[in-house]
């Protein structure tokens, strides 16, 4: 396994590219079952998730083409010779994203096998909406020896509501929605950007659908799909991971091609922290020109702020001076191990159910941290730009699920960063 090596108190100055949204991408990528033929995806993000997808799109017999993901983001996947239905344990235990499968399997021939999704470090994401809203479709679902089962009986069109708001749970059922006769109307849906981007493809292959971002979709089935191209929106989580970077060393960066209005919540808690993000032609800079101010943040379903930006946030209200900010984490209930790092390089945390009391310090120093999830890893990578002395931050398989050459992108704007093998 690899590790992270941070000299930490080096202010970011320049450029980062954004690359193209992992949560986004992923959806768009099992979509392309639905629709036998040549698919093409422009600005895809070169990340372990995606090349996990391409496995098992792989598997169930479909070719992906990823000659050009290094050089020109572009992904070519053609579904033609997909004839499984099983999407293997092995290959879904690596990425809960998988069962984004289940769906696209079901509509296209009636009948699906996805392993059932394994534990998660940041709490329990079940999965029996999903299965739900298959049922009110028409199929007849059951879960044995760790498989999904869906077999159509007779398809039929449904009013779904999801009992919480659920962003895959969303973009399976709609899946499943566009080939099933009749409408289907969801309510209490997902509004996340990559759930209209998804809808768009969708849209573009041919399928009938209306209200995507808002809590009610309408779709009417159709008989048949055909493969187009689309670009993948830019990746907002690691765009408000970046503004955090600018800010937590007091630096000044152009994020290019960010788009704000993905990301008004986030904006808006940095703004009020004192953190300066303006508009600009070529996407979002970010500066800091006075002291830091603490601030209360409550995840939620967007558009409130994304319990993805949590950990981040957590790292920069950490070095408000004096400050006191209040998090309260409503998404996931075991979403605060990252707190436990944190405190390890100084950082005042105290923990209360699903609440963190962080009252600023005046500095962190650098010290030998451990990452346990995705966005937790990021939040030790911000927390390592802005310590004092070296930050190793280890188990960094975790980042590369979900950020392309992030200490590349973060060197490039003058942090020092560098990769080594754990011992």
């Amino acid at each position: 396994m690899d590790k992270l090596i941070i000299e930490g108190g080096h202010r970011l100055e320049g450029e980062i590219e954004i690359s193209g949204a992992k949560n986004a991408a992923l959806p768009l990528m099992a979509s392309t079952i639905l629709a036998p033929g040549k698919h093409l995806l422009e600005n895809v993000a070169n990340l372990r998730d995606i090349d996990t997808m391409c496995e098992l799109l792989e598997e169930l017999g479909a070719k992906a083409d990823r000659s050009k993901l290094d050089s020109g983001k572009i992904l070519g996947i053609d579904t033609t010779g997909v004839q499984s239905k099983r999407a293997p344990y092995e290959l879904v235990k690596t990425m809960r994203a998988s069962i984004l499968a289940l769906g696209p399997l079901y509509a296209r021939f009636g009948c699906a096998e996805v392993s059932f999704p394994g534990g998660c470090a940041i709490g329990a994401r079940p999965v029996d909406l999903h299965l739900k809203g298959l049922e009110m479709l028409g199929a007849k679902v059951s879960v044995e020896h760790g498989y999904i089962y869906a077999q159509k009986q007779e398809s039929h069109p449904s009013e779904i509501t999801f009992d919480i708001v659920t962003v895959t749970g969303t973009e399976n059922v709609m899946m499943a929605a566009t080939l099933t006769p009749g409408k289907t109307v969801l309510l209490n849906c997902a509004q996340e950007p990559e759930v209209v981007d998804l809808a768009e493809y969708l849209l573009k292959m041919g399928a009938k659908i209306k209200g995507a971002g808002t809590d009610r979709i309408e779709i009417t089935g159709v008989e048949t799909l055909s493969p187009k191209s689309h670009r993948i929106m830019p990746d907002r989580i690691e765009t408000g991971t970046y503004l955090v970077a600018g800010a937590i060393t007091g630096g000044d960066l152009l994020l290019r091609n960010a788009h704000p209005n993905d990301l008004e919540s986030v904006i808006a808690k940095l703004h009020e922290a004192g953190v300066r993000i303006e508009e600009t032609g070529q996407g979002l800079r970010v500066w800091r020109d006075g002291k830091l101010r603490g601030v209360d943040v409550r995840t939620a379903p967007y558009p409130g702020f994304p319990t993805d930006m949590q950990a981040q946030m957590m790292a920069l209200l950490s070095l408000v001076e004096g400050g006191v900010s209040m998090i309260t984490e409503t998404i996931f209930e075991n979403r605060f191990l990252h707190a436990l790092e944190l405190q390890r390089m100084g950082a005042n945390i105290k923990l209360e159910g699903n609440r963190a009391l962080v009252t600023g310090v005046k500095k962190i120093s650098g010290a030998t941290v451990m990452a346990t999830d995705l966005r937790a890893s990021a939040s030790l990578v911000l927390a390592g730009l802005a310590a004092e002395n070296t930050t190793e931050v280890s188990r960094v398989y975790h980042l590369d699920r979900g950020y392309e050459r992030m200490e590349e992108k973060l060197n490039a704007a003058g942090a020092r960063i560098r990769r080594a093998k754990e011992l």
